[in-house]
């Protein structure tokens, strides 16, 4: 496995290139499944998931032209099979093909799904979903089936929780039900939001995507689409907090504001300048850290997909800072490696209290999952030495060219290959 060398104390500068969002491109390669003509993605990260989801639409028989940030995908030969536990197994973002083949072809059978392990993440939601539209669900063996040989039929479906995956399988699901869907409690993000986007482009009629509340008008007919996939708002967040972390001043090229809000508030709560330029963001930290606390909560709040990176920022902080984790009930496991960089950190269940100004120390740390892999090499940016991160593939999931990125911009840091 590739590893991460990384030598402390450099300050970094300059520009980075914020890339399309990991977590909008894999609903919308999943979306291409329900229509027969071609949907262009644009602006796709070169990233592993998104590689991986591909793969998964090509099991089902559609067609991918690649290009290094772009894909048109083809499913009119595309067929409902079951998805494999092997095929699952490395990402959980494939459980959102289930929608699209139930919708398009009355049937679907796709293994319970694997990836990050940092919480339960139950699929009973998106299963409840389903059911209310009309589909017969069980499951066999591991297995989700889900069977509507009459069709779906518009409805209301109340989310108990504004979970992003469940609304994004209502959205898809409804897209293809006769009559209207009105989802309630339904995921804000930006995401859920581009999705929608994606889906009218093809022919869908969604309203209120982005709000608690979305119609959809199902039964629409589709047609060849092009999309172009917003930024990302984690990878924004993630150089943002690398340019606070090290005293540093970056340029977020393509990065929106107004995705951020929560981040850019805390940041700037934290002793952080954050101001629009006329590119993206620009990010800059002249004087002492200072300790702030967070919540981690459904966007627009502050998002648990940032809070591991916030946590490496408050280890060099003045102060203690009280984390609160509330999406996910197993999200601190990259604290005992933050600890062996000489990180002063308690855990009290879902609560971590940070000490910071702790002058910390590089050491050979494991990557656990895709977020904590990236805290760690924050962490390892101002550690006094050498930081070794093992186990990167996780990073390679979400990030595109991350030391790259970092070494462009003075960052003293190596990958290296097993």
């Amino acid at each position: 496995m590739d590893r991460l060398r990384i030598v402390g104390g450099q300050r970094l500068q300059g520009a980075v290139t914020i890339a399309g969002a990991k977590n909008a491109a894999l609903p919308q390669i999943a979306a291409a499944l329900l229509s027969p003509y071609p949907l262009a993605i644009a602006n796709l990260p070169a990233v592993t998931d998104v590689e991986n989801m591909l793969g998964v639409v090509e099991l089902h028989g559609a067609k991918v032209e690649r290009s290094p940030h772009a894909a048109t995908i083809d499913a009119g030969e595309a067929v409902s099979k079951e998805t494999s536990y092997d095929t699952v197994r490395r990402m959980r973002a494939t459980l959102l093909v289930l929608a699209p083949l139930l919708a398009r072809f009355g049937h679907a059978r796709v293994s319970m799904p694997g990836g990050c392990a940092i919480g339960a993440r139950p699929v009973d939601m998106h299963v409840k979903a389903l059911a209310a539209l009309g589909a017969d669900i069980a499951i066999e063996s591991g297995h989700i089936v889900a069977s509507a040989p009459q069709g779906l039929t518009g409805t209301r479906i109340v989310l108990s929780s504004p979970s992003v995956g469940a609304t994004e399988t209502a959205m898809m699901a409804a897209t293809c039900a006769k009559g209207e869907t009105e989802i309630l409690n339904a995921a804000r993000e930006p995401e859920v939001a581009d999705l929608a986007a994606c889906l009218n482009a093809m022919g869908a009629e969604i309203e209120g995507a982005g709000t608690h509340r979305i119609l959809i008008n199902g039964g629409r007919s589709w047609r060849a689409a092009t999309h172009t996939i917003i930024p990302d708002r984690i990878e924004a967040g993630t150089y943002a907090v690398a340019a606070a972390i090290t005293g540093g001043q970056l340029e977020l090229i393509g990065a929106r504001l107004e995705h951020m809000a929560s981040v850019v508030q805390l940041l700037e709560v934290a002793g952080v300048s954050v101001w629009p330029g006329d590119r993206g963001l620009m990010v800059s930290r002249d004087g002492p850290l200072r300790a702030a606390d967070l919540t981690t909560e459904p966007y627009p709040g502050f998002p648990t997909d940032l809070q591991a990176q916030f946590m490496a920022l408050m280890c060099c902080a003045e102060g203690a800072a009280l984390l609160r984790e509330t999406v996910f009930e197993n999200r601190f496991m990259h604290v005992p490696e933050l600890m062996r960089l000489g990180a002063n950190i308690t855990l009290q269940g879902t609560t971590a209290l940070v000490r910071g100004g702790a002058s910390l120390k590089g050491a050979q740390v494991m990557a656990t999952d895709l977020r904590a892999s990236v805290s760690l090499v924050l962490a390892g940016l101002v550690s006094e030495g050498e930081t070794i991160v093992n186990r990167v593939y996780h990073l390679d999931r979400g990030y595109e060219q991350l030391d790259r990125k970092l070494r462009m911009c003075g960052a003293e840091i190596e990958r290296i290959s097993a």
